[in-house]
């Protein structure tokens, strides 16, 4: 089953979603939207919600969990 979990990521721009999209297609199973404007990205996913922090830690960013959606 899929779950819905959304992030805080410190991204400023273009090349920020750019890497966050990188190593999310590089988890693999996952779908997910980037809210540029308002550094928040959505993610669908198996995963636990560790994982996700965890990858979306690989672009150097500040990440924080805001909670299932």
């Amino acid at each position: 089953m899929l779950t819905k979990h959304e992030f805080s990521v410190d991204m400023t721009c273009e090349g920020c979603s750019n890497a966050v999209t990188r190593v999310l297609n590089k988890l693999g199973g996952v779908q997910f939207d980037i809210d540029l404007p308002n550094k928040k990205v959505c993610i669908n996913s198996e995963h636990s919600v560790d994982t996700l922090l965890e990858t979306l830690g690989k672009t150097g960013k500040a990440v924080s969990y805001l909670g299932p959606k």
